[in-house]
């Protein structure tokens, strides 16, 4: 919840475009309009708080594990574990990723592994974000290092459709990822903007996202040529 001053009702709306800012929401010139009183919920990763789309689910005792089984050729899918019964739009979503490379996996494989929220009814539209592990901490490749990490809206505004347009305000580098390592991920959501941090560092600001904002489910993304594993999900829903 969030509050302007004490006992104040919670704000919902505001005649100006706001983004989240820390524990604040400020308008985009950076007048502060309300601070947070609550806090991240602890979202427990369990068989039957979880559901399984083109993707296993494995319970582990810390987390989840998850391996891309469907869809296989295709880029930045609905290959996902959704978290059942929670449904938002506007809000902050944390948890821990690390992937493995599969065995015999293709020459490209980046180890990509993110998150997925605003995921509608029918599975068949959300946006997303995720890491590529090996552009990161080692990587010598000045062209990999610049796309370490990425927005995206699906259908249509996957990475092949920025990269064929040179639109590069979606991808940026993260310097601190490597495979098979934990990595923190944070996505502040407000409307159409976005703010995104790997190991609380930001890493990447979407100032219009591509798809009309509405609240929707939210989930681990995988792909494919990625081990996934997730743990630690804390949620905040304003909206």
């Amino acid at each position: 919840m969030w509050f302007d001053e004490a006992g104040a009702e919670a704000i919902v709306s505001h005649k100006d475009a706001l983004t989240i800012k820390g524990n604040t929401i400020a308008t985009l010139e950076g007048e502060v309009v309300a601070t947070a009183v609550s806090y991240l919920k602890d979202i427990a990763l369990t068989a039957d708080n979880l559901t399984a789309l083109h993707t296993s689910l494995e319970i582990l005792e810390d987390g989840i594990r998850s391996v891309k089984t469907e869809k296989i050729q295709e880029d930045d899918t609905n290959s996902y574990v959704t978290v059942n019964d929670l449904v938002m739009k506007n809000g902050i979503i944390e948890c821990d990723m690390k992937s493995r490379l599969l065995p015999n996996c293709w020459e490209a494989a980046r180890g990509f592994i993110g998150i997925a929220f605003r995921i509608d009814e029918r599975d068949m539209e959300f946006e997303g974000f995720y890491i590529r592990p090996t552009n990161g901490r080692g990587c010598d490749n000045e062209f990999r290092k610049a796309h370490g990490c990425q927005y995206f809206a699906y259908p249509g505004y996957i990475w092949s459709y920025y990269r064929e347009f040179g639109i590069g305000d979606y991808e940026a580098p993260v310097e601190t990822i490597a495979l098979d390592e934990w990595a923190h991920v944070k996505a502040v959501l407000m409307e159409e903007h976005a703010a995104f941090y790997v190991n609380h560092e930001l890493v990447l600001e979407v100032k219009k996202m591509q798809h009309t904002p509405a609240a929707g489910r939210i989930g681990f993304n995988t792909y494919i040529d990625s081990e996934c594993f997730f743990k630690n999900l804390k949620v905040e829903v304003l909206d």
